[in-house]
């Protein structure tokens, strides 16, 4: 690893640490409308604001033992988990696109990810407050990338792809609307648009990875007895699965299948 990459990757860890402290807020007040910036963070049992020494990421819980330092409520281990799972994203990222004008807009769906698959866990919604406004930002961030290239391709192609992927999940939707809600369309067109900017290949993961990784577990959940056959499954979580799985090894993957396939 040169010096540059380690550099990279350790400010990848302390970015994702800190996005990950914010994404514990985002996750619990956005779904009840509430502002992620007031009032700040305290304690929900003594109502203690939180001391910015307790609000170091993952640190501070370890040397609280994951209590409140005032009343000695539990603090779940949740939280230094998001913070553990946004670094892991972080750093992937920035090993994948390295020190580049790309790396900004794959970090933003990095976070966005994150906090949309544990609000679709809780509550089985995907709040448009973050959904919506993940449009503007991510074509503005990939057109800003796209300046320092030889080619507007990509972000034409990532255009389209927001635009099929919409598409077909707006068709499932029409078609069986037991099966997804709204959320899980308005969101496709944002997964849809990031991997169309890597390529057709990463595209077409991400479509099909979501409802291989959601086809999965579901199975998985009827078989152990944990869900039944009507029994509704968030969704949301398995698509960032799926997109997450593009973005890495999308192309590849894609190349793969058609060798295998072709054959």
């Amino acid at each position: 690893m040169t010096i540059s990459m380690a550099f990279l990757v350790a400010f990848a860890v302390v970015v994702g640490l800190v996005v990950g402290s914010f994404l514990n807020v985002v996750i619990h007040r956005v779904p009840s409308g509430g502002s992620v910036v007031r009032p700040r963070s305290h304690c929900p049992n003594c109502g203690t604001g939180i001391r910015p020494r307790d609000e170091i990421p993952v640190l501070s819980w370890l040397l609280l033992r994951g209590r409140c330092r005032d009343c000695g409520t539990g603090i779940s281990v949740r939280y230094p988990l998001v913070e553990l799972l946004t670094a892991v994203v972080f750093v992937g990222l920035a090993g994948k696109f390295g020190a580049s004008a790309t790396l900004p807009a794959y970090l933003y769906l990095g976070a966005v990810s994150v906090a949309l698959a544990l609000i679709d866990l809780d509550t089985r919604r995907l709040p448009d407050a973050i959904t919506l406004p993940s449009y503007p930002v991510g074509v503005v961030l990939l057109a800003i990338a796209s300046l320092g290239s030889d080619s507007w391709s990509p972000l034409w192609r990532g255009l389209l792809g927001l635009v099929a992927m919409f598409a077909f999940y707006f068709v499932l939707r029409v078609a069986y609307p037991q099966g997804m809600g709204f959320g899980d369309v308005k969101l496709a067109g944002v997964l849809g648009l990031y991997t169309g900017f890597l390529g057709w290949g990463a595209w077409a993961v991400a479509l099909f990875g979501g409802f291989l990784f959601g086809g999965i577990v579901s199975i998985g959940l009827v078989v152990a007895g944990r869900a039944g056959r009507k029994s509704k499954v968030p969704y949301g979580p398995f698509m960032v699965l799926g997109a997450l799985v593009a973005i890495f090894a999308g192309q590849p993957l894609a190349q793969a299948y058609l060798d295998v396939t072709v054959r």
